[in-house]
């Protein structure tokens, strides 16, 4: 049986929906590594995007460790290769999501589809709302705070109004980038990042390059 746009569409509603969750979930008892689906297909799009959402979870969490002035320079070099190693993770996770929204969505295009393309893909897009999740949730966190002043409590309840407009608005774009796709006004592409920096056959820094 073909997979339809409502599927896709439902697939993608579960991703928003378990970034959420996840988020209040690794908060509160200690998180472990999603494993690999067994393979890209379209059932699996939930676990890519819980995976990819752990990425930014962890990474969220060791940016803030990177910026300690009570720790040593050791810690703070530990954070900055973690973070290189989760961000290649991340991206790398972004692709896969991808590729397997382009291949669901291949089969459903208009024979006579525009050459057009959206500015981001729908992975990133999902990156993006895993973020807004991370963001929202620790937003809301300073709403709580009785160690503050009020003036404090007014401007995080502002922004945490100003977050949820924004993860609604994204997660509906999202979706009506969907429905560009069937419609053949855009084509789906998959964009290869090619992060060189933790490539030791790239970086010269890695390799050895010397120059002047």
């Amino acid at each position: 049986m073909s997979i339809t746009i409502k599927e896709i569409k439902e697939s993608l509603e579960c991703c928003f929906d378990e970034q959420v969750s996840a988020t209040v979930r690794w908060h509160e008892t200690e998180p472990t590594q999603p494993g690999d689906p067994a393979d890209d297909g379209l059932e699996n799009l939930p676990s890519l995007a819980l995976k990819e959402h752990f990425y930014n979870f962890s990474l969220w969490h060791v940016e803030d460790d990177a910026r300690r002035r009570d720790v040593d320079d050791s810690m703070i070099a530990d954070c900055k290769r973690r973070i290189d190693r989760l961000n290649q993770q991340r991206n790398d996770c972004i692709e896969v999501i991808d590729r397997c929204l382009c291949a669901a969505l291949e089969p459903l295009l208009p024979v006579d589809a525009a050459q057009r393309q959206n500015t981001e893909t729908a992975g990133m897009a999902l990156d993006r709302l895993s973020i807004l999740a991370l963001k929202i949730y620790h937003m809301q966190e300073q709403t709580g705070r009785v160690d503050v002043d009020a003036q404090h409590l007014r401007n995080c309840s502002e922004k945490l109004s100003i977050l949820r407009h924004q993860r609604e608005g994204l997660a509906q774009a999202l979706l009506e980038l969907i429905s560009d796709y069937a419609a053949g006004g855009k084509v789906p592409v998959l964009y290869s990042q090619f992060k060189m920096y933790n490539d030791p056959t790239l970086n010269p820094k890695l390799y050895g390059k010397r120059t002047g």
